[in-house]
């Protein structure tokens, strides 16, 4: 798999998230998504392609829907 530079990433998490919360927190690359511990910021993240990303929206939209 191909490597995609973070340097550059803005980082974001919920807007429902406390300053205390352990949440996780996504930015966009290029034509990818990133994903990180917000306790852990230097730890691992992992890289999703739009296609998986949307998947699991929707997959949490229907799992809301329970």
């Amino acid at each position: 798999m191909n490597e995609v530079d973070l340097s550059g990433a803005v980082w974001r998490k919920s807007s429902r998230s406390s300053a205390n919360s352990e949440c996780v927190e996504l930015a966009f690359v290029g034509s990818r998504a990133a994903a990180r511990d917000s306790k852990n910021p230097a730890g691992p993240v992992l890289v999703f392609t739009p296609r998986a990303v949307r998947a699991f929206v929707a997959d949490l939209g229907r799992r809301g829907a329970e």
